[in-house]
């Protein structure tokens, strides 16, 4: 099973983010916030561009088009939300339960891409496999 660059540093972002009442919360959570822009920017990498797996996947199965579509526009809102969370873990005038309130929608965001490109996946082997009914 391949795991994703991003799946092991999104769970220590989480475990960080809930320790929110602690003392250098934000310091933390800076630093967690590292590997899990490092392995996005590597997933993005693997994934988009002519050699990426998106192509190989559009190779394979070209009517997931609009899937691949929906989830490389995905990979510029999380971005630019890994960025925002940086900017605010950053300033002290933005409210640590706005920090909070930031982190947990990037979490959601990200396991709900994670949990897309699954499917993604799955829809184009099961169907090339003849895994249907």
């Amino acid at each position: 099973m391949v795991t994703s660059p991003i799946q092991q540093p999104t769970t220590v972002l989480g475990r960080a983010l809930a320790a929110s009442g602690e003392p250098r919360w934000r310091e933390r959570l800076i630093v967690h916030l590292g590997p899990v822009r490092q392995g996005f920017t590597e997933h993005v990498r693997i994934t988009e561009g002519p050699a990426g797996r998106y192509a190989d996947l559009l190779r394979t199965a070209p009517r997931l088009h609009r899937g691949v579509r929906l989830l490389v526009d995905e990979h510029a809102a999380i971005v630019a939300a890994l960025a925002a969370l940086q900017h605010a873990v950053g300033s002290s005038a933005v409210s640590a339960e706005e920090v909070r309130e930031q982190a947990g929608n990037l979490l959601r965001a990200l396991d709900r891409h994670r949990r897309r490109g699954a499917d993604l996946l799955w829809e184009a082997y099961q169907a090339d496999l003849g895994g249907g009914d």
